[in-house]
């Protein structure tokens, strides 16, 4: 099973050079039917998707039946890439690939599709028996990984899979944590700063206030909270009347979760409660809105479990070391497995991602052509 590292490296370089930031994937889904088809696929099913994601397309889904009477696998990349993604040239230094450094590179995620295409490039040149299988393309994964939200998951046939989508390499991400986003509004009364503040409530001190009482950053090995923007006010001259701040909360125990974002509640209810007026002319009373999003579930698998076992074995049979982590982030895997479909995710060789100084290796992409193919023959 000869891999074609030049005829990769081409595929790597075109599809990075198809423009697909977020909501704009309608060039990379066409690119990639095009490509598959010519390799034999049949045309894809692309959902609705792109109603509810605002995308320029859908999710694509493409089905390969295979030979191999073996449990079907289904493979999962998303087509777009953060900003700055438009423009994208790449650079290619003997093996080692980058941008020019004005944009992203795009490795992630068009590694991993790159090793996608080579793997069934590879099968249908050599006439490989394979399981069958599924390649899943999604939009707007960096966005809120909302293709992989508004998916139906009966268009996915097969029960477990891979989403190719970390960093480094040799790694499986067995575990990442559930988030909830928070959307909180501190409500006060405008007023003339300097004529009158005595009538105003100024929002954004209790937001400061309530923020200071609430936890934030690490909390323990399993848990984080966040704020991380938050606008608010009109003038220096005016006491501000409104501040947004939007926040999340991640852990890997659904119950600490919740704990923990009522707590993040609790600061700034109690915050508004306590509220006094130190004059007796404020013109109202402040208010508070705290909305709470559910972002991504968790995602929690064991060594034990049938996907992890078959990955394990795939790469032992090519004699390559694979470490099984937990991380901290989210992606399309943790809304597979909440819709009950088992989902590892398989480490591309990117490195570096969402800066300008994005960068993978081919030989990484090699590597991960390999595994996909002890994977499904």
């Amino acid at each position: 099973m000869k891999i074609d590292r030049e005829r990769l490296a081409l595929t790597f370089t075109r599809l990075c050079e198809t423009d697909s930031p977020s909501r704009s994937e309608g060039r990379m889904a066409g690119l990639l039917t095009e490509i598959l088809c010519e390799l034999g696929a049949e045309p894809p099913l692309e959902d609705d998707s792109a109603g509810r994601t605002g995308s320029e397309c859908g999710n694509l889904f493409f089905r390969f039946k295979g030979s191999l009477d073996r449990e079907p696998l289904f493979f999962n990349c998303h087509m777009d890439t953060v900003e700055p993604g438009t423009g994208i040239k790449v650079v290619r230094k003997d093996d080692l690939f980058t941008s020019l450094g004005k944009t992203v590179l795009g490795s992630d995620d068009k590694s991993g599709i790159a090793a996608l295409i080579e793997a069934l490039q590879v099968i249908r040149e050599n006439n490989l028996p394979h399981i069958p299988m599924e390649y899943v393309f999604t939009t707007c994964e960096e966005i809120g990984l909302l293709g992989a939200k508004a998916l139906d998951p009966k268009q996915i046939r097969a029960g477990m899979g891979y989403a190719l989508d970390s960093s480094g390499f040799g790694r499986v991400i067995i575990g990442a944590p559930a988030s909830n986003r928070l959307k909180i509004t501190v409500k006060g009364i405008a007023a003339h700063a300097g004529l009158h503040p005595e009538w105003g409530i100024n929002a954004i001190t209790l937001a400061g206030q309530a923020l200071s009482e609430a936890p934030f950053g690490r909390i323990d090995k399993d848990s984080t909270v966040n704020f991380g923007t938050i606008q608010g006010g009109a003038a220096s001259n005016i006491v501000p009347e409104e501040v947004t701040i939007e926040g999340e909360v991640r852990s890997h125990s659904t119950q600490r979760l919740e704990q923990l974002t009522r707590e993040v509640e609790q600061a700034f209810v109690q915050t508004i409660r306590d509220w006094q007026d130190p004059s007796g002319e404020a013109r109202g009373i402040p208010e508070l809105d705290f909305r709470v999003e559910p972002d991504f579930p968790v995602m929690q698998l064991r060594m034990e479990d049938e996907v992890i076992q078959r990955v394990d074995q795939a790469a032992q049979s090519i004699n390559m070391e694979m470490q099984f982590e937990v991380a901290g982030g989210g992606s399309d895997a943790n809304i597979f497995n909440g819709y009950g479909l088992e989902t590892a995710i398989i480490a591309t060789g990117m490195t570096h991602v969402h800066s300008t100084d994005e960068q993978v290796s081919l030989q990484d992409m090699v590597d991960l052509t390999r595994l996909i193919l002890a994977l499904v023959t």
